[in-house]
């Protein structure tokens, strides 16, 4: 039993040191992990924070409509949707085209989280959104950052930012929801730059024919 306990530990312990830090930083520069973000503020002194980031061949309005119609029965969350439908976070796959009705948040607004609320905690349109969740003993900020890295290409910056109580039980479930959490989160991310980018083409494609039959 001892044995046990002892290779389970140091599972534990070779898992927690490299993995858990490519988790929390994956695709990010050194910079964008120390930047502020506007909603690091809402919850002091986390225990836990994790950003992630990849470059969007997209200027930020045609990323943003993807952000802003996130939510269960709204447009998903363009992760694996097979998972997230078995969990019951979706009810029907994740949207390919922007949806009129889904357009408009505003702060103190609220987004369904498979059985739980996303309230939105901050917007800035085209720059920032931040949604807060304060229940079952767990605080949690996710949030997301557009910053224009030219006049074509985005980086999109998400942190999830989480404060639990101090208990061994709250650590050992963390730890067991971090792969699963960070594998979600990285497809969606993937999800938003594939929708982005193919809105983005087919606008230039419009224009191009339009620019066309002009002439």
């Amino acid at each position: 039993m001892i044995i046990t306990v002892f290779i389970l530990a140091l599972l534990l312990l070779g898992y927690s040191i490299p993995m858990r830090n490519w988790f929390a930083r994956w695709g990010t520069t050194s910079e964008e992990r120390s930047m502020k973000m506007a909603g690091d503020a809402l919850i002091a002194h986390p225990t836990d924070v994790s950003t992630g980031a990849v470059t969007i061949d997209a200027p930020p309005e045609d990323i943003w409509p993807w952000l802003i119609q996130l939510g269960s029965k709204r447009g998903g969350f363009y992760s694996y949707d097979w998972l997230d439908r078995l969990f019951r976070f979706l009810d029907r796959p994740s949207a390919t085209q922007i949806i009129p009705e889904f357009q408009h948040l505003a702060v103190g607004d609220s987004i369904d989280w498979g059985p739980d609320k996303l309230v939105v905690a901050y917007l800035d349109p085209n720059r920032a959104l931040a949604f807060r969740y304060n229940a079952r003993g767990m605080e949690w900020v996710w949030q997301f950052q557009l910053s224009p890295v030219d006049h074509r290409h985005t980086r999109l910056v998400d942190r999830g930012t989480e404060r639990i109580p101090h208990t061994l039980l709250w650590w050992i479930a963390m730890r067991l929801m971090e792969p699963a959490a960070f594998i979600m989160t990285r497809r969606m991310m993937l999800g938003v730059k594939q929708r982005a980018e193919t809105l983005r083409r087919s606008k230039v494609l419009s224009t191009k024919l339009i620019g066309k039959n002009g002439n």
